[in-house]
C-alpha cells in the first residue's frame, strides 16, 4: 500500500512532464515549423512575381529604347545623341533614366543627380559585356529600394554605352508588406486553431490514458476490486482489458490463497485432534483393553492415511499454480494401467457392496505419464464409488476412437445438478453435497489431462448418476519399442 501511494506522489510531481504537454508542444512545434516554412516560401515567391512584373516592365521598356537607338542614332556619336535626341531615351518610360559612356562616367541623369565617381555596379557590367543587368538596392539619393535594368547600346554590334532605367520600389515593397501581414496573420490563426485541435486531441488520449493510470495506481495500492470502463476499441481499450483482467486473475488468486489457508487450517484440524485425542486416550488405556485400543489405532492409521492424501493433492495443487510440474511420459500398454487399477479399485467394490465392471479393448502404444495416469483414474474412480450407495454400479471402458484414446468412469451414483457441474473442476469447490476433502481432486485430474493435451469431460443427472470421459490423444512412438 505504501508503495503504491508512493506511486502516485511520483506521478504527480512529473505531471509537468506529462504526456498531453509533450503531444501537445511537439503538435505546435511541427505546425509552427510547418506553417513558418510554407509562409516564407509563400512570401518569396510572391516577392518574386511582383518583381519579375517590374523587371519585365523595365526590360521591355529599355529594350525598346535601345533599339530605336541602335536602328537610327547609331551613326552618330553618344554625346552628340545625348545633346540632339535626349527625348528619344526616357520618353518610353517613367524610371530614372541614366547614360553611361564606357568607362562608367554619367553622361545623362533623367532627375539632374551628379556622379562623381564612374559607376561599378554589376549591372552596368553586365551591360558592358552586351548582356542585361539587374540590381536591387538602395541608392545615395534616395532611402527607398530601387530596381536597376541596364542594357547596351550599340552602334554597328558594338557596345558604345549603357542605358539604365532605375524604378523605385516603393509601392511595390508597400505592397508586399501588405500581403506578408495577411499571410502571417493567416498562420498565427492556423497556428491557433491548430493548438486548439492539439489540445482537444491531447485531452481525447490523455484523458482516459489518465483515468486507466488512476485505477492501475489504485491497483497497485491493493484495490483489486475497481474496474476501469471500456470506453474505444484501440491501444487504450486493450490496456483496460489487459488491466481488468490482471485484477479479476490477482482477486481470483487471493481468493484462491485465502481458501488454501482456511482450507489447511480446517481440514487439518480434524484428522490432527482426533489422532491427537486418540493417542492421548490409548495411553492411558491398559493394555488388556485390547478392543479399545484396536480402535484407536485403526482410527489412527485412516486419518493418518487421510492426512497423506491431503498433503499430497495440496502438493500436487502447489506445483501445478507454480508451474513446476512436468510430465514423465514414456510409451505405455494402457492396457496394463487399467489392469493394474481393476486389481487396486476390486476390494473396495467388494467392501462397498458395488458391482464393479471393467472393459477394455485392445488400445494401442500410448506416450504418457504412467503415475499421473493412474491418479487421475483413481481418483475418478475413488468420487465414483464415494457417491455411489450399496447395491449400485461403476463401470470403466476404455477403448480406441478417432486417433483418440477414450476412457470412461460412470456410475449409478447420486448425480451433480447442473448449476454445480459447470464448477466441479474449479480450485477447492466441494459442491452441495461433496464427500470431498478439500476440493482439488478433479482440478488436479483435469490439469494432468491438459498437460496430457487431451479433455476432461463429465455428464451427469440427479438421482440417475454420473459418466466422465476422458479423451489422450495418440502419441505414438514406435522407436525403441519391440
Amino acid at each position: 500500500m505504501e508503495e503504491g501511494i508512493k506511486i502516485m506522489k511520483r506521478n504527480k510531481r512529473v505531471s509537468s512532464n506529462s504526456i498531453k504537454t509533450r503531444l501537445v508542444g511537439n503538435f505546435i512545434f511541427i505546425i509552427l515549423i510547418s506553417v513558418v516554412v510554407f509562409e516564407a516560401l509563400l512570401i518569396y515567391f510572391t516577392r518574386y512575381y511582383f518583381y519579375n512584373n517590374v523587371e519585365n516592365m523595365l526590360t521591355n521598356q529599355i529594350k525598346t529604347s535601345s533599339d530605336f537607338y541602335s536602328k537610327y542614332f547609331s551613326n552618330v556619336p553618344l554625346e552628340e545623341n545625348i545633346i540632339d535626341h535626349v527625348d528619344v531615351f526616357w520618353q518610353q518610360t517613367s524610371a530614372e533614366v541614366q547614360i553611361v559612356d564606357l568607362t562608367g562616367r554619367v553622361l545623362l541623369d533623367s532627375v539632374g543627380v551628379e556622379y562623381k565617381n564612374p559607376l561599378n555596379s554589376s549591372d552596368f557590367h553586365d551591360a558592358l559585356k552586351g548582356k542585361k543587368g539587374v540590381s536591387i538596392g538602395k541608392i545615395s539619393y534616395g532611402r527607398d529600394n530601387v530596381m536597376t535594368v541596364s542594357y547596351p547600346l550599340k552602334s554597328d554590334n558594338e557596345v558604345v554605352g549603357v542605358l539604365r532605367f532605375i524604378t523605385s520600389l516603393k509601392e511595390v515593397d508597400k505592397v508586399l508588406r501588405n500581403i506578408s501581414l495577411i499571410f502571417i496573420s493567416i498562420g498565427v490563426i492556423v497556428l491557433v486553431i491548430a493548438g486548439t485541435i492539439g489540445l482537444i486531441l491531447a485531452y481525447s488520449i490523455v484523458h482516459p490514458l489518465r483515468e486507466v493510470t488512476n485505477a492501475a495506481e489504485l491497483m497497485a495500492g491493493g484495490n483489486m476490486k475497481i474496474r476501469i470502463k471500456k470506453k474505444r476499441d484501440d491501444e487504450i481499450g486493450r490496456l483496460t482489458d489487459t488491466l481488468n483482467y490482471m485484477a479479476e486473475e490477482v482477486e481470483k488468486r487471493e481468493e484462491i490463497k485465502n481458501d488454501f489457508i482456511s482450507l489447511v487450517s480446517h481440514e487439518l484440524r480434524t484428522p490432527l485432534t482426533a489422532i491427537k485425542g486418540w493417542a492421548s486416550t490409548l495411553s492411558r488405556v491398559d493394555s488388556n483393553e485390547k478392543e479399545i485400543f484396536d480402535d484407536g489405532l485403526t482410527i489412527i492409521e485412516k486419518e493418518s492415511d487421510r492426512l497423506t492424501v491431503m498433503v499430497e493433492e495440496l502438493l500436487d495443487f502447489s506445483s501445478f499454480v507454480s508451474g513446476k510440474i512436468t510430465l514423465k511420459k514414456e510409451v505405455t500398454d494402457l492396457s496394463e494401467i487399467i489392469n493394474y487399477i481393476e486389481k487396486q479399485m476390486r476390494p473396495k467394490a467388494v467392501r462397498e457392496d458395488v458391482h464393479f465392471e471393467v472393459n477394455c479393448g485392445e488400445l494401442p502404444l500410448v506416450e504418457l505419464d504412467r503415475d499421473r495416469i493412474k491418479q487421475v483414474l483413481i481418483n475418478l474412480l475413488g468420487n465414483a464409488f464415494k457417491f455411489t450407495s450399496a447395491k449400485g454400479s461403476v463401470t470403466l471402458n476404455a477403448f480406441n476412437e478417432d486417433q483418440s484414446i477414450v476412457i470412461t468412469v460412470k456410475d449409478t451414483g447420486c448425480g451433480i445438478s447442473e448449476d454445480e457441474l459447470p464448477r466441479i473442476t474449479e480450485k477447492f469447490y466441494k459442491g452441495k453435497n461433496s464427500k470431498a476433502q478439500t476440493g482439488l481432486g478433479l482440478s488436479i485430474c483435469d490439469e494432468i489431462i491438459k498437460l496430457h493435451k487431451g479433455s476432461l469431460t463429465f455428464i451427469s443427472k440427479v438421482n440417475v448418476g454420473t459418466e466422465v470421459i476422458v479423451k489422450l490423444p495418440l502419441e505414438i512412438k514406435n522407436a525403441g519399442v519391440s
